[in-house]
């Protein structure tokens, strides 16, 4: 499947070709050579030092065209000094945002769906910073069954993009079978191998060992809630859970990195 962040590192290309950016901290960038994605820390000289979405750093020499920006291949360079720094603080997602809170922007033409409403409250907890400031609004689905007639009904296109985040996306099932008929130029899916967006929580910070199995056939969350004694409210058992997220670094990594290349996607090239 094509990427959304713009060819590959074997296509023709001039050297003049390629914008130079800033390595600003907070910037979201991808590493081609790694296809690291993840939020610049810092940089300094020809190095950069990159936050990835299992909260470990990385750091690679800023070569020419070595990096991926809101889909566009280029150049890093450090960033020229200021002489009043800004202060500023992480948000969930990673990412820096200043201290005085931006506003949110009037909503963009496209738009970010996910499967429910557990999904986008998990998206809101940890990336609700970044998308008020694009004025990204994300859209809940209710199950993917009804997803081709509504891709049509939206009509993605030239700056009217959609993302869509979909559960159990992988070989073999109902889901990537729908996902393969929607993808297109304009319309990008990413999804995760979870059954339920309630495995996207990483067990260590529900205090369990790991997520119990639950025989195909079975409702998920009841096998889940049964198994492991939480009762049958699955409404307060979801309220807890999210309550246990405060950052990128407490989901899968899987389910940072679907979520990721959808902003990549997206959030604005600005």
């Amino acid at each position: 499947m094509p990427g959304i962040l713009g060819g590959t590192p074997d296509e023709p290309r001039r050297a003049d070709a390629r914008p130079v950016v800033e390595a600003i901290p907070g910037r979201r960038i991808m590493h081609r050579g790694t296809r690291t994605i993840g939020v610049i820390v810092s940089a300094k000289a020809d190095m950069v030092t990159v936050s990835t979405p299992t909260g470990g750093e990385r750091h690679f020499r800023m070569l020419p065209e070595g990096f991926v920006v809101d889909g566009t291949i280029v150049t890093l360079v450090e960033p020229r000094r200021v002489t009043a720094p800004v202060a500023s603080r992480r948000t969930a997602s990673g990412s820096v945002a200043t201290v005085a809170p931006a506003r949110a922007r009037v909503a963009r033409a496209g738009r970010l769906w996910v499967e429910g409403i557990h999904d986008a409250e998990l998206i809101e907890k940890v990336w609700g910073d970044d998308l008020r400031e694009a004025g990204v609004v994300v859209e809940r689905l209710d199950g993917i069954d009804g997803l081709i007639a509504a891709v049509r009904t939206f009509g993605p296109g030239p700056g009217r993009p959609l993302g869509i985040l979909v559960d159990h996306l992988v070989p073999g099932s109902k889901e990537s079978r729908v996902a393969a008929q929607v993808r297109g130029e304009y319309v990008l899916v990413t999804g995760t191998p979870y059954v339920d967006v309630w495995q996207a929580i990483r067990p260590r910070c529900v205090g369990i060992a790991a997520w119990p199995d639950v025989p195909r056939g079975e409702d998920w969350k009841t096998g889940v809630c049964q198994r492991l004694g939480w009762g049958d409210a699955h409404g307060a058992v979801w309220r807890k859970l999210l309550s246990s997220v405060s950052t990128f670094a407490d989901l899968e990594p899987s389910v940072v990195g679907a979520v990721e290349e959808l902003l990549d996607r997206l959030l604005p090239d600005e």
